[in-house]
This record gives C-alpha cells, structure tokens and sequence, in this order.
C-alpha cells in the first residue's frame, strides 16, 4: 500500500467529525428554539435540559472575562484543529482506534468553534446532577471531544501491552 492510500484510509474517517458536527449544531439549534435560557426542564431523575451560555472553556474557564477569550478560543481551536488533522494524515494503516479518537475531537472541536464565531458564546443544554451539586451543562460537542480524548487516554495503556506482546 502506497503511503497516500494509507493516509487514504485513515482520512476516510473524517464523515465521523462531519457526523459529529451536524449532530452538534442540530441538537444545539434544537435546545435554543425549544428552551428558555436557563430555565431547567426535568428529563430523568437527575438530568435536566437546561439551555445555557457559555462564553468561557470547559467548566466556563475564563467565561467572566471581557471578550477576548472568544477570538483565543477560536484561534486555539484552528490551530488544534490543523494538528488533528496532520496527526490523522500521518496514521499508520493499523492505527484505527487513534484515528476514530481524533476525529471525535476535531468534530467537537469545530462544532464549538462555529458557536464562538456566530453566536460569540457555546450553547450547552445537556444538564446532570446530583442531590446539590450541577455539573457544568455541555452538549454533543463537548461529548466527543471527552470521548476521543478518553479512547486516547486509553491507547496509552494499551500500547506499552501491544509492544510487549510482539517483543515476546
């Protein structure tokens, strides 16, 4: 296999950022026209939607300050974005968990970096709690980018086995 079929292959795998996206900014689109801001709606015994605003990062990081958070954001998130990308491209053909990892967060990734050049702010509506304590709300977005950067966390853990078995 040539080197570009194999970068091929592993690029194949971006309509999973692109699912990821539409997903995001559908459900996202769907909680601003049925929600009113920041009134919860019971779904479940602990989980609410709950439609929020966050102009900040994760855990509404940096979210009390005066703006320029936004444009540093977006600006992180392109230039993250560019290093996903280059990282998938280099992908070996029998790298496939790391590629699925990647794209789940390049997807959420750009799915909330559209919210922070339209709106200036990320719309989160996904609500869970426990007795008191509220977890900060998030949305699909958020969702994949935990989820890929967990199936990395654990591809460390599995490496080091996978080489030892082919020393062995």
């Amino acid at each position: 296999m040539s080197q570009n079929e194999a970068q091929g292959s592993k690029l194949r795998w971006l309509w999973l950022a692109g699912l990821v996206i539409v997903l995001d900014l559908g459900t996202k689109a769907m909680a601003t026209a049925m929600l009113t801001y920041a009134v919860p709606v019971p779904v479940m015994p602990s989980f609410n939607f709950t439609l929020l605003h966050n102009t900040g990062a994760a855990f509404s990081f940096l979210a009390g300050e005066s703006g320029w958070q936004r444009w540093f954001f977006v600006t992180l998130a392109a230039v993250v974005s560019v290093i996903l990308f280059r990282w998938l491209k280099s992908l070996k053909p029998d790298e496939t968990w790391s590629a699925i990892a990647i794209v789940l967060i390049l997807g959420g990734a750009l799915g909330n970096v559209y919210d922070r050049v339209v709106h200036g702010y990320v719309v989160d509506f996904l609500h869970f709690y426990w007795n008191d304590y509220h977890f900060p709300a998030f949305n699909i977005a958020d969702t994949a980018i935990t989820i890929g950067a967990g199936m990395m966390i654990l591809d460390i853990f599995r490496k080091p086995a996978e080489s030892q078995d082919k020393a062995d």
